[in-house]
């Protein structure tokens, strides 16, 4: 079997010295004589680790001390329910600036609980993120939420919104610790931990304290910012296992150099990929705009903006039998997908670089 390539886009490929480190770890954690999967989340030494997770998150983001940090259970989806949950009191209406897949789903969730202005004009096309200028912002609303990175369609903002002093939300799942974030510019950052810092199980949230105690009192327990910051995170049993997976990762992202390094290694490998297309003559093509385009998650087609199907199967067979894998296009969008997380090497990168010129060299005549 060839050496195993995963360009998964979630759950996704992780460092493989952390798989190291989880293997001499796994049955005698911090020397306790037993796993972490059958310690008790009130031990002092899930205490510690509980503690040493958050302390990363807050050196590698720089997290300003008037945030709290949350490990909660139920992923990215979770926290679409969570965050009108908690922050929609105020005014009973939000914001959410819709530029792909999943912020579409999380604006669906959030009128569950309260009216929502779609910030920008619902479109069947994710391939841009329209000025400024061109947004309809409520100045009532009590947050602005947005995606910053899109997994499925591949679009990434270039730039942090301006709310006009409205609190800004945003799900970072696919593109956290994947470079430097001012923190101080959002009222919440949260996401999914499968896709660039961990494996699924658990969620990371960021949370401005002044945005606490404004929760719905239909609000579950489980899913309130303020009852599980008041309890560190423990409110019940937490996924211990996928955070310390997490923390595991952070820790790695720090001894790599920290997110500078993340950013100028995201920058080389998806440059190497997005070069490849442009320089195609039309045979890749790349269908979001170059400003926006994600440095996580690279979608293209082959043989025209909307595919030909023959020409992309062949094209992930023959991939697979190099070993690499998990290329296939959201099943939403069709086409191939490359998600270049951290955790992916630019030696990764360069291997399916080569496959894109040998295909298109063989098939471009």
């Amino acid at each position: 079997m060839p050496k195993v390539y995963n360009f998964g886009a979630g759950p996704a490929k992780m460092p493989e010295e952390v798989y190291e480190i989880i293997r001499n770890e796994f049955t005698n954690f911090e020397g306790s004589g037993i796993s972490l999967l059958e310690t008790s989340h009130r031990s002092s030494t899930y205490l510690k680790l509980n503690k040493e997770v958050q302390d990363v998150v807050r050196r590698l983001l720089n997290v300003p001390q008037n945030y709290k940090i949350l490990f909660l259970a139920g992923g990215g989806q979770g926290q679409f329910a969570a965050v009108p949950l908690n922050l929609i009191s105020r005014t009973g209406t939000a914001d959410y600036v819709v530029t792909g897949a999943w912020s579409a789903k999380a604006a669906k969730e959030a009128k569950k609980y309260g009216k929502v202005n779609l910030v920008i004009p619902p479109t069947d096309r994710y391939v841009n993120i329209p000025d400024q200028s061109q947004w309809n912002l409520d100045p009532n609303a009590s947050y602005v939420h947005i995606c910053t990175n899109e997994t499925i369609h591949g679009v990434e903002y270039d730039f942090i919104p301006d709310t006009k002093g409205v609190p800004l939300v945003a799900d970072m799942s696919s593109n956290f610790m994947s470079k430097k974030v001012d923190v101080s510019k959002f009222g919440v950052i949260y996401g999914g931990a499968q896709k660039n810092i961990g494996t699924s199980g658990v969620a990371l949230v960021i949370v401005r304290e002044d945005l606490l105690n404004q929760t719905l009192p239909i609000c579950p327990s489980i899913l309130d910012w303020t009852i599980n910051a008041k309890n560190d995170s423990i409110l019940n049993t937490p996924p211990m296992f996928a955070i310390y997976i997490m923390g595991r990762v952070l820790q790695w992202i720090e001894r790599q150099g920290g997110l500078d390094v993340m950013a100028e290694l995201a920058t080389k490998k998806s440059s190497l990929i997005y070069n490849i297309i442009e320089e195609s003559n039309g045979f890749y093509c790349a269908p979001v705009a170059k400003n926006v385009r994600s440095k996580m998650n690279i979608p293209f087609r082959i043989g025209s903006i909307e595919g030909n199907d023959a020409l992309e199967k062949e094209f992930l067979k023959g991939a697979e039998a190099l070993g690499l894998i998990q290329l296939k296009g959201h099943r939403d969008v069709g086409g191939i997908r490359a998600s270049t997380y951290n955790a992916v090497t630019l030696e990764e990168v360069q291997a399916l670089a080569n496959y894109m010129k040998d295909f298109y060299k063989k098939h471009s005549k």
